[in-house]
């Protein structure tokens, strides 16, 4: 797994920003997943690549804050310091509630890190909880929006470092989204294997290119499946591709 994320960043990295390992792949191998997750994430760094640890965490507060120590901070021991993945941001369930979710909002600013809030997500199912009326009016992810929006506003400079995850295969919503969020980088993952279009998320932009962060993960994978070309030239031919179309916007 280590040669494989290690040759997919030399392929594809020098077109990219970050990379957002998704952590259940390596935790499913225990111990040994932990190695490879850390050794990938020392050589995005080493490429000069954000890693933005895709683990949608949430949980009570004393759970939430174990969870920051784990991926952006460390954890005192009688023996010091024990570093964890030194992730630069991750994504969060906000599911549990504000006091939940301020206990990660706030090991990510101590950090210096970001944090990626589930907002509005891309896969078909999102409809079936995210986009439920609420009795006040509006929906359920408007609501959660609203709140990422106001834990943003507390950091200064035009862009937080409180981001969302804003499905790019739900373009419709993204301009609403940007609204409640205005100072957000937005996640937008769902781009290719998943139908979602760079060119459909303009209104993710509305701050400068900042503010919206592109993220597709087969599309670029296996892009030599129907390029015929080799697997690093497919996926950087791939990350350019989508590079280019992000900047055209």
């Amino acid at each position: 797994m280590t040669a494989h994320c290690g040759a997919v960043i030399d392929a594809a990295g020098p077109a990219c920003v970050a990379v957002k390992p998704q952590l259940a792949c390596f935790e499913r191998l225990g111990a040994p997943g932990w190695d490879a997750l850390s050794a990938v994430a020392g050589h995005a760094h080493d490429a000069g690549l954000l890693v933005l640890a895709d683990g949608k965490r949430g949980d009570i507060d004393v759970s939430a804050a174990a969870y920051g120590q784990a991926l952006v901070g460390s954890t005192p021991t009688p023996f010091g310091e024990v570093v964890g993945l030194g992730a630069d941001a991750f994504t969060a369930n906000p599911y549990m509630g504000v006091d939940t979710l301020t206990v990660l909002t706030d090991a990510a600013r101590r950090a210096a890190a970001g944090v990626f809030v589930l907002v509005r997500t891309s896969n078909p199912g999102a409809a079936d909880i995210e986009d439920l009326a609420l009795d006040g009016g509006g929906r359920l992810w408007e609501r959660v929006g609203a709140i990422v929006g106001g834990l943003a506003a507390a950091d200064d400079g035009p862009l937080s470092a409180i981001g969302a995850v804003v499905g790019a295969t739900a373009p419709e919503h993204v301009a609403r989204m940007r609204e409640l969020m205005p100072r957000s980088i937005f996640l937008l993952p769902g781009v290719g294997a998943q139908g979602g279009r760079v060119e459909d998320l303009a209104p993710a932009f509305a701050p400068g290119r900042a503010g919206g962060l592109v993220t597709a993960s087969r599309s670029i994978v296996f892009a030599h499946e129907t390029s015929g070309s080799s697997p690093a030239a497919g996926a950087r031919a791939e990350a350019e591709r989508l590079r280019a179309a992000a900047w055209a916007l």
